[in-house]
């Protein structure tokens, strides 16, 4: 039996659903939106199977490496799992208003971006669904000479986006749906970077299409289906590749970012080579990061089945 491809999965909950708890949290605060989340989340997760199971199967995997030892009471942590992602859509709606979670970025993390900035060659960000990039967003508003164009799947967000927008008012990054990528659009991407912009893409979910590019590759104790888009892009656009993670840590985030790779001289012949190392790279580094921050890894689809 096949296993459902994470894209099928339709966006959970009516838009007024959702109107009602942004409305809660920008009119009423953080503690009653916080007291209104929880029998949402119980709610989701006792009637929504699916993305349970697929939770409890990363869980297995990720926690003996990340607790010594397999979970005790697996369905008290599937829940929290849930209720670390209803805290992680709290945080976005505190983005999108301007009103952002604290961040803090460590002076080397802080350097190596200041000087990608500055050095005006632009780049591709590889990124990942661990974390809350939404909170990069604050990094934007610091920065308005850090240009960011993202390339996202944006058919199961695009409700919660869209209403976003529309309450709070505010303007969020340029989005394009990656699956829309045409030579045009590379061309555009690639002038993007040539101006000094960023373009920023996920390299941890596969394609849409069924046709589309994937490798199997070690991931936490089992090959699990990687996309090439990503690594494909980074080669066609000839620019220096980074990566950038946002995870909580205690009452704020901390930004991440570090130098990946260099594809401006990668040759044609080189690139098939390079494909498999650079993704098992990324791949490792995605691991490392589920290792230290189990909860929220919000890929709730049944991952290592993906397209079987």
């Amino acid at each position: 039996m096949r296993a459902t491809h994470w894209a099928h999965i339709q966006e959970r909950g009516t838009l007024a659903g959702m109107r009602a708890m942004v409305w809660i949290r920008r009119h009423l605060g953080r503690l009653p939106f916080r007291l209104a989340l929880g029998p949402v989340v119980l709610y989701y997760y006792l009637s929504h199977p699916l993305p349970r199971r697929a939770s409890r199967e990363y869980l297995a995997r990720i926690w003996p490496d990340h607790a010594g030892q397999p979970p005790r009471y697996p369905r008290l942590l599937g829940l929290r799992h849930f209720m670390a992602f209803g805290q992680a859509l709290m945080d976005k709606v505190d983005a999108w208003s301007g009103l952002p979670p604290a961040v803090r970025i460590a002076p080397e993390d802080h350097a190596r971006l200041d000087t990608a900035i500055r050095g005006g060659r632009g780049g591709l960000i590889l990124v990942s669904h661990l974390g809350n990039l939404e909170i990069c967003s604050a990094l934007g508003q610091r920065r308005p000479d850090f240009h960011v164009t993202q390339l996202m799947h944006t058919r199961n967000s695009r409700k919660f986006n869209r209403l976003l927008a529309r309450t709070t008012g505010r303007q969020g990054p340029e989005i394009l749906e990656v699956g829309d990528i045409s030579p045009a659009t590379a061309m555009r991407l690639a002038a993007r970077i040539q101006a000094g912009g960023f373009v920023v893409i996920a390299a941890d979910r596969v394609p849409l299409a069924e046709r589309g590019r994937t490798r199997r590759l070690p991931f936490l104790g089992r090959p699990a289906p990687f996309p090439e888009g990503p690594f494909r892009l980074a080669a066609l656009l000839r620019c220096p590749v980074y990566t950038l993670s946002c995870l909580r840590e205690g009452p704020a985030y901390r930004i991440a970012f570090a130098a990946f790779d260099d594809t401006t001289r990668l040759g044609r012949r080189a690139r098939e080579a390079w494909y498999p190392e650079a993704m098992q790279r990324y791949v490792d580094w995605l691991a490392a990061q589920c290792r230290q921050h189990p909860l929220q890894w919000f890929n709730f689809f049944p991952f290592w089945h993906a397209h079987d």
